[in-house]
């Protein structure tokens, strides 16, 4: 049996940064805690990375998780918006590395394919699969907090994977037909 571990997603923004944690233990997962960080109303981009890098090192001191899984920026046609975006992931990421926590870096893509089958996914699907994995109900106001908890499980999912052996799948179906127990079938 593999040790436990606590994994923190985070779903880098601007202004709303969103993040989950999940407890991992064998083929086990279990939810900890989801939420965001706001900024607030202010449009003094070096304080909204300071709330950012804040807002996670308290996440992490609190937790104290052994890996984080980051959303990578998706490639948009506003470059303003790119750069704010780089710069938010990267003080997520520096906020984990100042705590020497390793960091994996995810597609938006990979995470909706990982955790629903389908990397068109919406973030209201994302959203309600994860609920049934993690078997919560809570809703949050935003679905960043979603996002930051799937980039978690997506690693989760990954981690396992790669650690499973000469198993390769080919589907998500071929996955849940192998791995009974590891998730909950709609």
């Amino acid at each position: 049996m593999k040790k436990e571990q606590i994994i923190l997603g985070i779903d880098p923004g601007t202004s709303v940064t969103g993040y989950g944690l999940i407890h991992t233990q064998g083929t086990q997962m279990k939810l900890i805690k989801l939420g965001v960080i706001k900024m607030g109303k202010t449009d003094d981009h070096p304080m909204k990375l300071k709330k950012i890098f804040e807002g996670v090192l308290d996440i992490i001191e609190e937790h104290k998780p052994d890996f984080v899984a980051v959303e990578a920026p998706f490639f948009g046609k506003n470059v303003q918006s790119m750069l704010k975006l780089g710069r938010a992931q990267g003080v997520s990421m520096a906020a984990a590395l100042y705590r020497n926590i390793p960091i994996v870096e995810y597609s938006p893509k990979k995470i909706k394919q990982s955790i629903t089958g389908n990397g068109n996914a919406s973030k209201e699907q994302v959203s309600a699969m994860l609920k049934k994995l993690l078997l919560f109900k809570e809703e949050s106001a935003y679905l960043d907090a979603t996002d930051g908890l799937a980039a978690a499980v997506c690693h989760f999912l990954q981690k396992d994977l790669g650690d499973s052996g000469d198993k390769k799948h080919t589907g998500w179906k071929a996955f849940l037909t192998d791995n009974p127990g590891k998730v909950i079938k709609p």
